[in-house]
């Protein structure tokens, strides 16, 4: 398991735009993180007041930055940067509010040099709240 400081040795993101606040598994080819959705998240404020919803452009790049780690996690990938190529096979299945703990699982599926693909799945409780296939290329820091 990590904690949010171990997050933010492998992902550049900080707040607001962090969405992983721990590692409860990892294996090299599979990651398990968790998000605690609070009323705080700044996109609250506009999406939608009285209703407030986790968009779901967000709800993707959270389960994209637990793909990351998968990704950084492994030894010959250790300081680089990862970039989101594709989103495919996208599927939101009902809404993530606050008070909820958003759980991401990332399974990499294909990896050739720099370039991978790895199938993402949201849960909430019991429920899939959305699931994509992302593509990534790897990529050296900008120092």
């Amino acid at each position: 398991m990590f904690n949010i400081d171990k997050v933010m040795e492998f992902l550049p993101h900080r707040y607001p735009f962090l969405l992983v606040d721990r590692i409860l598994e990892a294996d090299g080819n599979r990651v398990v993180g968790l998000k605690n959705v609070t009323i705080n998240e700044p996109f609250f404020m506009g999406h939608f007041p009285g209703e407030p919803v986790m968009p779901g452009v967000l709800i993707v790049e959270a389960m994209g930055q637990a793909g990351a780690v998968v990704l950084l996690s492994r030894p010959d990938f250790k300081g680089k940067v990862i970039y989101l190529t594709s989103v495919e096979k996208a599927r939101f299945r009902r809404p993530v509010r606050p008070g909820d703990q958003m759980i991401t699982t990332a399974e990499l599926t294909k990896l050739r040099g720099k370039v991978g693909k790895v199938r993402t799945v949201a849960r909430v409780g019991d429920d899939v709240v959305a699931e994509a296939d992302l593509g990534f290329v790897v990529d050296d820091r900008l120092e």
